[in-house]
């Protein structure tokens, strides 16, 4: 019997194994919570200017600086908390370190925080608070949005 090597296969090793079936709903929910999320910052932005221009134009019927002040504290509050929602993404993923993201917040809110101040010197001294009605009525805004999606579901 003649023994041809060149034609037989080295010998294979043949594990048994199993296939392993997860729960495939995570990336399902993910997915659906980065919709509700980009959702939310959408109706936010839609619900301060649905509130805030009605107030701010029946306030600079009266005064004209108050209702730009209203205005101006809104769109700041709008940017901020799209700022924050930024600034906390690239912290999540991996693309921003705990030391930046600490040193974006601070230029962030010291950035931000100068906008009432200048608001209190073109106007009457109570201005400001005005201007900072309008900064967080946003992100009373968001913060009603995730209650009620926690409480939803």
């Amino acid at each position: 019997m003649e023994h041809h090597e060149d034609l037989v296969s080295p010998p294979t090793k043949v594990q048994e194994g199993k296939a392993v079936f997860g729960d495939n709903t995570q990336g399902a929910d993910l997915a659906a919570a980065a919709r509700a999320y980009d959702a939310r910052k959408r109706t936010v932005g839609i619900r301060t200017l649905a509130l805030l221009a009605p107030i701010a134009g029946l306030t600079a019927l009266r005064a004209p600086i108050l209702g730009f002040d209203l205005v101006l504290g809104g769109v700041c509050g709008f940017v901020n908390i799209l700022l924050i929602m930024r600034n906390n993404e690239r912290l999540l993923i991996g693309r921003r370190s705990r030391g930046v993201y600490g040193f974006n917040n601070v230029v962030r809110i010291v950035g931000l925080s100068l906008i009432p101040v200048v608001s209190a010197k073109t106007g009457p001294w109570w201005s400001m608070g005005i201007a900072l009605a309008g900064f967080f009525t946003p992100l009373v805004l968001s913060a009603f949005a995730v209650g009620r999606e926690y409480k939803s579901g």
